[in-house]
């Protein structure tokens, strides 16, 4: 690189606390139309490789990202591809530091859910940008984040940025529960390489907006636990023309709309407290009131009832169990000999998945309906574990003054929350292993937009070039620049 270019880069960190304390101009305008161009390409190459379990590849999407970086001046050793098989394959690229401190990991997954070409109006598998949306499979979850997280490596790379800690870079496999998972399987096989002092996974966290506005930019700190049941009845079976009251089927069915009917209880704890505390404040008429009310000391009933109406907030407040798949029988003219159902649960923290299977036995309550736990890897097992989810991470200071001050910047009058994930994300791994995990992304989405894992998933444009100079501005406070 040229020493001009050098200077000029380099004098950008010394100007850059300024731009923090004083700059509101949108995140857009802030990028080089070099950086744009980078981040658009990133962000298409990732979206058309399909990274789906059944046909394709996670190892296909690390290798071009590695080859992007390698391209970007990183040096052989420090940009790693690898995995237990051909498909299923993790990069892990360093950003060496001063050693000052700890390193800090990011995590984000290239997998992404199947996606059928008939259910789209746009291909899933092309990168389409209409309407000011990027669409695209992955687009939401989380090819994205993935694009902003190897642009922000290459920009700092090329800048000569050193930061007073390893910067450390993990884009891996299965995070859709899969079981070659990429984060579970480095923790296990090569722990030294991403070892830190606490990890920051963009596929979690990010501004929710409303008809367009920023509300609230929510950080996750702690997140449900995932769990899959298995529902099932046997029967001798006969002839359909002979039909007995004792139906494997009706067996199944019945405990389903057991299922229905029944509520967990309501339960919170640091993070959700603090979570409704601060959207009290947002919230106008009768959802603050009820937002207050559920804070109390014993919480008011009524008002968790008209808040569990709501479904993000009945999934802050208890766990849930969901059918999601259903089969039954062999033949239109035989009474059914087998019957089955999956039950989806994503479960508070302060439960474990055999103590919810349990759960589910009592709600059942028929003796011919037996309840079995699913593992990740599509094992189905008598008993589940007993061991809880992690407690909520404690919020750092030396990770949120910096975000705080950024959000205040990029965000003007948004506050920042302390979410609970109701999914799951690959952050239960690392926060299991004792690394302290943080969900944190800067692309907005409206509370009514949603679609990952759906049809015609988009992403708006203007949302993903300020996700891109957020994640930059972000990664350089942690880095120890000014």
């Amino acid at each position: 690189m040229p020493l001009a270019v050098i200077g000029v880069e380099r004098l950008r960190y010394l100007v850059l606390g300024l731009l923090l304390s004083t700059a509101t101009v949108p995140a857009h305008a802030q990028l080089d139309a070099q950086t744009s161009k980078l981040s658009r390409d990133i962000f298409q190459q990732l979206i058309e490789i399909n990274t789906t379990d059944s046909v394709g590849s996670t190892t296909v999407a690390a290798k071009a990202m590695a080859q992007r970086l390698l391209d970007a001046g990183f040096a052989q050793q420090d940009v790693l591809v690898l995995g237990p098989n051909d498909r299923k394959g993790n990069l892990v690229a360093r950003i060496h530091g001063t050693g000052r401190a700890k390193p800090i990991l990011f995590i984000g997954h290239l997998d992404v859910v199947e996606a059928l070409r008939s259910d789209w109006t746009t291909d899933p598998f092309r990168f389409v940008e209409k309407d000011g949306y990027f669409y695209g499979r992955g687009t939401q979850d989380m090819k994205e984040s993935d694009a902003i997280l190897v642009t922000t490596f290459i920009r700092l790379k090329k800048q000569g940025f050193k930061p007073d800690r390893d910067l450390i870079l993990a884009l891996t496999a299965d995070e859709e529960g899969g079981k070659s998972n990429g984060v579970d399987w480095l923790l296990k096989n090569h722990r030294d390489l991403i070892d830190a002092a606490f990890v920051l996974n963009s596929d979690s966290g990010g501004v929710d907006t409303e008809h367009g506005k920023p509300v609230s930019f929510n950080v996750e700190a702690t997140e449900k636990l995932y769990g899959d049941y298995q529902l099932s009845a046997t029967n001798p079976g006969g002839h359909s023309s002979l039909p007995v009251p004792d139906n494997a089927i009706y067996h199944v069915a019945d405990a389903l709309t057991r299922l229905q009917a029944y509520t967990f209880p309501f339960e919170l704890n640091p993070v959700t407290r603090a979570y409704f505390g601060r959207m009290s404040g947002l919230e106008t008429g009768q959802s603050a009131a009820d937002m207050k009310a559920i804070l109390r000391t014993p919480p008011d009933a009524k008002a968790i009832a008209r808040l569990s109406a709501i479904p993000k907030y009945n999934a802050t407040m208890r766990t849930t169990c969901v059918a999601t798949r259903l089969a039954g029988g062999a033949a239109n003219n035989a009474l059914p000999q087998t019957a089955s159902a999956n039950v989806n649960c994503r479960i508070l923290p302060s439960h474990s998945r055999e103590e919810t299977r349990l759960q589910l036995i009592r709600i059942f309550n028929d003796p011919k309906v037996s309840v079995h736990y699913v593992t990740d890897a599509g094992e189905v097992l008598d008993k589940a574990s007993d061991s809880k989810g992690v407690p909520p991470t404690d919020l750092r200071p030396e990770v949120m003054q910096p975000l705080e001050k950024l959000v205040a910047v990029m965000w003007p009058g948004v506050p920042v929350i302390p979410v609970m994930e109701t999914g799951a994300s690959d952050g239960k791994y690392t926060s299991e292993a004792g690394l302290p995990t943080y969900g944190i992304n800067g692309i907005a989405i409206g509370i009514d937009d949603v679609r990952a894992h759906g049809k015609d998933e988009r992403v708006g444009v203007d949302s993903y070039y300020r996700g891109v100079e957020f994640y930059y501005r972000f990664v350089v406070l942690l880095g120890g620049g000014r």
